[in-house]
């Protein structure tokens, strides 16, 4: 669960008191927003069969990107 107090969120409300809008620090938002990027990516890929580690980790190093 986000804690709103850590996220500094400030809220806008009507003229009932009821919350219509937030305003969060800038970063707190850019994070927000990397975290759902993040969550739809892997939304998009759950059908994807998945390999282990060590397979991972050999291809890496037969495409040059990690050393032997």
């Amino acid at each position: 669960m986000i804690d709103l107090q850590a996220l500094q969120a400030k809220f806008v409300m009507d003229e009932n008191g009821k919350k219509t809008a937030v305003i969060l620090p800038i970063r707190e938002f850019e994070e927000l927003l990397e975290d759902l990027e993040d969550l739809a990516v892997m939304a998009e890929r759950r059908e994807e069969s998945t390999i282990s580690h060590e397979e991972v980790m050999e291809k890496l190093k037969r495409d040059g990107f990690l050393s032997n």
